[in-house]
């Protein structure tokens, strides 16, 4: 594991992304807002498509997790959810390229085993994370020789719908760390300071948090509802 990546070690990551259909849909505003991360005590960035993540390069110098979302006909898979993604993803050479590592069917009736053996063939220095849902695809994916385990589809794919990492003490992140011999980096739904220490505290490599610290959408909304709702029971 090189230099930069070892400073990713204890410390946060933050998701700067935001869709076509979001407020601040933009490769500058992602730039600005990786820097304002950065300024924050981010030691890392996960984005999404190719030119934020040129933008975001230029102006901090953190380690990058890439990932290109597309919404495919053929199957609910849609991060980096084929070998087009990848080679798309190399021309802004992201230090890791993040992809869908569950057990569903990928586009095409591609396997996820035979998309991680094509990466490692034509890009056999890329380091790689696996997008999990639950513990059984984590483990697959540490056999496969993901180089990190993320947790940052549990609770969002039919297998893992009624699952929450944070549950129980985030129980599916300990099993995790008990089964897979790569570095783990949580996600999802980690939108506290303390859930992002426990983590961390419990052997995660590294905590992504994204929506509660980059889409003020989000945030005001929670405030906004909050505010209802004190409304409506008096």
């Amino acid at each position: 594991m090189n230099r930069q990546i070892e400073t990713l070690n204890g410390h946060l990551i933050v998701s700067c992304q935001a869709l076509p259909n979001e407020p601040l849909h933009s490769s500058y505003i992602m730039g600005r807002m990786a820097v304002a991360a950065k300024e924050g005590g981010a030691h890392g960035i996960r984005a999404n498509s190719v030119d934020d993540i040129i933008e975001i390069k230029k102006n901090v110098s953190l380690p990058v997790i890439g990932i290109i979302k597309r919404d495919f006909v053929d199957s609910p898979v849609f991060i980096t959810a084929t070998m087009k993604e990848i080679d798309e993803l190399m021309e802004a050479h992201p230090e890791i390229i993040a992809l869908d590592a569950t057990c569903r069917a990928r586009p095409g009736g591609l396997t996820l085993d035979s998309l991680f053996f094509q990466i490692k063939e034509k890009y056999p220095h890329q380091l790689l994370m696996a997008d999990c849902s639950t513990i059984s695809e984590a483990i697959h994916a540490d056999e496969l020789g993901f180089d990190f385990i993320g947790t940052t589809l549990v609770g969002y794919t039919k297998e893992s719908q009624d699952m929450k990492i944070e549950t129980d003490d985030f129980y599916i992140i300990r099993r995790i760390l008990e089964k897979v011999k790569h570095p783990v980096i949580a996600e999802g739904n980690i939108d506290t300071p303390q859930k992002a220490k426990h983590v961390i505290e419990l052997g995660c490599f590294s905590v992504v948090v994204g929506s509660i610290i980059t889409r003020p959408q989000l945030i005001t909304k929670a405030f906004s509802e909050a505010l209802d709702q004190s409304i409506t029971s008096v």
